[in-house]
């Protein structure tokens, strides 16, 4: 058992079962032991791979997509970009040489990272030195600064710890983390829950709720409501809420059992991007999307980037650029171009964020 699995069984030994949402900000947020606070997770030599580490050509796109934004918003002389769970910097980084190009644009920047971890924190800062731009960071959204705001959130809210309830006996029951006979931890069930927000459903039946999503999805909308501006929320998730089971852990690209290893793998949700949307519009913002990643980034040009790119690249590189292509923009049903959402929400007077239809 990992440390972090040995503090859990003590802590539930003594208060009892603690609820799946306490457990995963256990597991990746724990100061000591958490798994996003002691190391670097990403590539190869990690546990996963995200869409920034595939291809250069995703932050680029990013990056553009934002400069598209500030143009159509009048080129305000203050912007505040702001990227939540930014990873090593490598999206922020491929997103600002992009960025750069735009006469006008770089001056007027500061980039906020919302990022909880030591480790990541050294690895962006490294990333960035070289552009030359303030950044500062914040663990949590708190006090984002007060000017016109883009926001990148690309596979953050996945990570956010959800609260699970299953239908027993006719009533819904929270989903509770315990111990077994053996000592080792297991889920079970709550008393009766406060079901008067959730819908009727078969026995049985598992419904998954993040409101620690639905309220930083809130906060930064009620911040560009304010101010001005738009985000975008890139993840995997469903368009429309519903019923079932999407915990999962990762650990050296495979999946593993979510109570095995706390601290040491990942842990993951699928986004009900209908919740996170509902959330957004109501503070005032207006919503575009969700739309599939592949729609997403092929309205953006990434296909047409790819050529650009291949032009002028070795045969190997050529080949690994169209590699990255492909697998960013996979409309197989495990696909991530159909896998991953699109949601952005902006500001009333924020024109349609190109991208959208």
């Amino acid at each position: 058992m990992t440390p972090l699995g040995e503090e859990l069984i003590r802590l539930i030994q003594q208060e009892g079962p603690i609820s799946v949402e306490r457990y995963m900000g256990m597991a990746l947020g724990d100061p000591r032991y958490g798994y996003y606070m002691t190391r670097d997770p990403f590539g190869t030599k990690g546990d996963f791979t995200t869409a920034p580490e595939i291809s250069q050509m995703f932050g680029e796109i990013l990056g553009l997509w934002c400069a598209d934004l500030w143009i159509r918003m009048g080129c305000p002389t203050e912007l505040s970009l702001v990227e939540l769970g930014p990873g090593r910097g490598t999206l922020m980084q491929d997103a600002l040489r992009a960025m750069k190009r735009i006469k006008g644009l770089y001056e007027t920047m500061s980039i906020t990272l919302v990022e909880i971890s030591p480790v990541l924190r050294q690895a962006q800062s490294l990333a960035l030195a070289p552009f030359g731009l303030p950044v500062a960071w914040q663990s949590e959204i708190t006090a984002l600064p007060q000017k016109p705001t883009l926001v990148i959130a690309n596979e953050f809210f996945d990570a956010l710890p959800v609260r699970q309830f299953q239908r027993a006996s006719g009533k819904w029951h929270e989903r509770l983390i315990g111990l077994d006979h053996h000592n080792a931890l297991s889920f079970g069930l709550a008393g009766e829950a406060e079901s008067s927000a959730l819908p009727d459903a078969p026995e049985g039946t598992i419904l998954e709720r993040c409101p620690i999503g639905e309220h930083l999805m809130a906060e930064l909308s009620r911040h560009i409501a304010r101010f001005g501006g738009a985000g975008v929320a890139i993840d995997y998730g469903h368009t429309q809420s519903g019923f079932g089971e999407t915990l999962q852990a990762l650990k050296s690209h495979t999946f593993v059992d979510p109570l095995k290893d706390p601290g040491k793998a990942d842990l993951t949700i699928h986004v009900d991007f209908e919740r996170l949307a509902a959330s957004a519009h109501a503070q005032g913002t207006l919503i575009s999307g969700p739309m599939a990643q592949a729609d997403f980034l092929e309205a953006l040009g990434i296909k047409e980037r790819a050529l650009l790119l291949k032009k002028s690249a070795t045969p190997d590189q050529a080949a690994s650029i169209e590699a990255g292509l492909t697998r960013l923009t996979d409309r197989s049903p495990k696909g991530m171009g159909s896998l991953f959402k699109v949601l952005s929400f902006r500001h009333a007077d924020c024109p349609q964020p190109a991208g959208f239809v």
